[in-house]
């Protein structure tokens, strides 16, 4: 135990510094996918069918293979394959090619519940808004665009919490993340090697983080229950 607390502060460091490169990867995340998914949405509803064609194939080739395997094919395929190692070898590089790869994945997974969202709409109130004369970006901005944020809150609520969670996958390409931090003192790191309890803290971390999304993110959805 004595042990422990010596160790202690050089622990917490680390995974502060790795918890900080968890939020970053998370938040640039969400600001790249939330825009992106809307537009695959959008293509993919497109009524020009090889533009459809195309948002929904990615789509599925996206959501049918796992986030691990696309994080490896986006940062080491450039290098070993076309011989131009564009990502580098530092971890700004690496940082890059994760935000790529999660922005890309969960960027289809948001697609498919805007649209869900959107053609969740009773059609007949774009009908109405037709016959009143507004345009069809005035009745999406006006009418489609608020219903559809009450109906997806609690999906997008689920995803997010979820990315909070598939941040670690980011180590498979050795982005010094939380879980590498904690990770790295069973190997050896800081003086100090085989200890495995820093894991257990790494928990406490995400346990913390996604409570206050689900606090939040529970209260944008009661905020929004005017709708009903």
């Amino acid at each position: 135990m004595k042990l422990i607390m010596e160790q202690m502060p050089i622990v917490i460091q680390a995974l502060n510094v790795g918890f900080l490169q968890t939020l970053k990867l998370f938040f640039v995340t969400l600001v790249g996918a939330i825009p992106l998914g809307l537009i695959i949405a959008f293509g993919s509803m497109s009524r020009w069918r090889p533009l459809s064609y195309l948002c929904r194939l990615i789509v599925w080739v996206v959501r049918g293979t796992p986030l691990m395997i696309q994080l490896l094919i986006i940062y080491y395929f450039p290098g070993l394959v076309l011989n131009n190692p564009i990502w580098g070898g530092g971890e700004a590089g690496r940082f890059l090619a994760a935000s790529l790869s999660f922005i890309l994945n969960y960027a289809c997974y948001f697609s498919e519940i805007y649209r869900g969202g959107i053609q969740g709409v009773p059609v007949g109130q774009e009908e109405a808004g037709l016959v009143l004369g507004m345009k069809r970006s005035q009745i999406f901005f006006r009418v489609t665009l608020l219903q559809m944020i009450k109906r997806i809150v609690p999906p997008m609520s689920n995803e997010i919490i979820t990315l909070v969670k598939d941040t670690s996958l980011a180590r498979i390409i050795a982005l010094q993340e939380i879980i590498w931090a904690g990770q790295a003192f069973m190997k050896g790191s800081h003086g100090i090697s085989g200890a495995i309890w820093p894991l257990f803290f790494t928990a406490i971390y995400y346990l913390v983080w996604n409570g206050i999304l689900t606090v939040l993110l529970g209260r944008l959805e009661k905020k929004l229950n005017f709708f009903r």
